[in-house]
């Protein structure tokens, strides 16, 4: 199974963009997609169709942070970032190392997306939330068990002369 791909929806009329056009970049990003799309709650949804100016503090620059979800309830409309948990905390480790130092400035630019996306969505009545492998749907898809597989058939050596 590939953890970059094409996802195509059952139910384009619920996606707000071009629905030949939905990537994947991870597992759990096809599994939130398939969720959106089969949700019966879901009225409406996208991925990477919007787009939030942030300033990155490290190079004081403007950059452009596009959103993994949107998703339209009937109640509400969320701003979903996808990530795994470690890297919604700040780094641990050696204070000089190199993986210190790259976590480092990924964790702030996190922290500088999710301001602005959180900013965002509140201007709009929204909410921002980030969704990690401790919430659902993605809690429910990582603890299920594999599928069994079905045993090798025998292995028959062929006779030489």
């Amino acid at each position: 199974m590939a953890y970059k791909g094409k996802y195509t929806p059952k139910n384009k009329s619920k996606y707000e963009g071009d629905p030949t056009s939905i990537i994947y970049r991870s597992l759990w990003e096809r599994h939130c997609f398939r969720w959106c799309d089969e949700n019966p709650k879901v009225l409406k949804w996208s991925s990477e169709e919007v787009v939030i100016p942030y300033l990155y503090e490290v190079d004081r620059k403007y950059h452009r942070y596009f959103m993994d979800l949107k998703i339209v309830f009937e109640d509400k409309t969320v701003l979903v970032e996808i990530k795994p948990e470690a890297q919604t905390k700040p780094p641990t480790g050696g204070r000089r190392t190199k993986r210190y130092i790259s976590e480092g400035y990924t964790y702030v630019k996190n922290m500088n997306k999710w301001e602005a996306a959180n900013e965002y969505a509140l201007d709009r009545g929204w909410e921002f939330q980030i969704w990690t492998e401790k919430t659902e749907p993605l809690k429910s898809m990582i603890g299920k068990p594999l599928k069994k597989l079905k045993p090798l058939p025998k292995y028959k050596r062929k006779k030489t002369k």
